[in-house]
């Protein structure tokens, strides 16, 4: 998809949830949803090239972003976005997909030097609150918040972010906690979970 189409999808996704004072929406062709299975039977999407996820949004916290695609650093840690692009957020690479079986996981900065980041709300993100992606076949994947969780860094919980689940799940994660000066980094993670809730396809 061009990035024109992306954001085109993201303005309209925004307007369409923005609160009723605001007017209404005018009505659109909507496109055929599947609410997701239970846990016992996950919703099974093609995987590979075609889960590629183009871009993220969360309209409660005001958030549009394409997505780059991370990995690991030399040291085995996982890759965030460059500091320098504190408004991008990305995926890793190396996990599931958006829509497959698994933990999907969007890592984005709080903020930077200069700015806010793409993720300087996500901990106000609330049980409930919705996550959409866009794949790369156009498939439009709808994810849940089910809990909002801030743990120190030096106990991030790999297992519980990366590992293994029977559905297909989401991870945001962010900084959060105090500003470590001598560090020069915040002392906590500020980790999001979620669940598929329905998709859209085109």
């Amino acid at each position: 998809m061009k990035a024109a189409a992306l954001a085109v999808w993201f303005t309209l996704l925004l307007i369409m949830t923005c609160p009723p004072d605001l007017g209404p929406a005018e009505p659109v062709a909507a496109s055929p949803v599947h609410p997701a299975a239970t846990p016992a039977e996950p919703v099974v999407l093609p995987g590979g090239e075609a889960a590629r996820p183009l871009g993220i949004a969360i309209p409660t916290i005001r958030v549009t972003s394409s997505l780059m695609p991370l990995g690991l650093n030399p040291d085995g840690s996982a890759e965030v976005p460059p500091i320098e692009r504190p408004e991008q957020a990305g995926w890793f690479r190396l996990g599931p997909g958006a829509g497959e079986v698994g933990p999907f996981v969007v890592t984005g900065h709080v903020d930077s030097h200069t700015e806010a980041g793409v993720f300087y709300r996500l901990r106000d993100l609330r049980p409930g609150d919705r996550v959409y992606v866009e794949r790369q076949d156009r498939i439009r994947v709808t994810y849940v918040v089910d809990r909002v969780t801030v743990v120190p860094k030096d106990r991030f919980p790999t297992d519980a972010v990366y590992g293994d689940v029977p559905r297909p799940e989401i991870r945001l994660i962010t900084c959060g906690g105090a500003f470590d000066r001598t560090r020069g980094s915040y002392t906590d993670n500020v980790v999001v979970y979620g669940h598929l809730l329905q998709v859209a396809y085109p």
